[in-house]
């Protein structure tokens, strides 16, 4: 019974599952949205974000790759197929990183992050975001992207 009041808790608590609820907004709104999963752009506390960051959350408050549902799982395979296609289409990216954290959140999630044309060898990978001239932007070239996104995915039924 103490396991399950302390998961609860967690969940209650946690960053991502209070998105889902409605408690945080994020720029750009959300991308896609079913009883499964919900994508949307990264959310961060700096002024100009890497334009094309998503964020691919499974809906049930669970810890990670392991824990997901065979229906989950098919799920986001074919979500962060769908994204990357939209990725490159939409933004011009042409190579997409993904990748399942998970130190800082406990609930589980994929980052997915574009890599565009001219960024240097030397910040390739997650630090991708690093470089200076990366493609950065605010709430409205964020919205920009993620309604770009949204219509792509509309078309596009995987």
């Amino acid at each position: 019974m103490r396991m399950q009041v302390d998961r609860e808790q967690e969940a209650a608590d946690c960053f991502i599952c209070r998105k889902h609820r409605g408690d945080i907004q994020v720029h750009g709104g959300t991308i896609y949205e079913d009883d499964l999963l919900y994508v949307g752009h990264i959310s961060s506390n700096e002024k100009q974000a890497y334009l094309g960051y998503l964020i691919i959350d499974v809906k049930r408050h669970t810890p990670g790759l392991a824990e997901l549902t065979e229906r989950e799982a098919q799920s986001v395979g074919s979500m962060l197929t769908r994204v990357s296609r939209a990725l490159k289409a939409c933004e011009k990216a042409v190579h997409i990183y993904a990748a399942a954290l998970g130190d800082h959140v406990p609930h589980f999630h994929i980052h997915v992050i574009p890599r565009y044309s001219n960024t240097p060898p030397s910040f390739w990978g997650l630090q991708v975001r690093e470089w200076e001239g990366a493609p950065r932007g605010g709430q409205n070239q964020i919205e920009q992207v993620c309604s770009r996104i949204r219509a792509y995915l509309r078309e596009d039924k995987g």
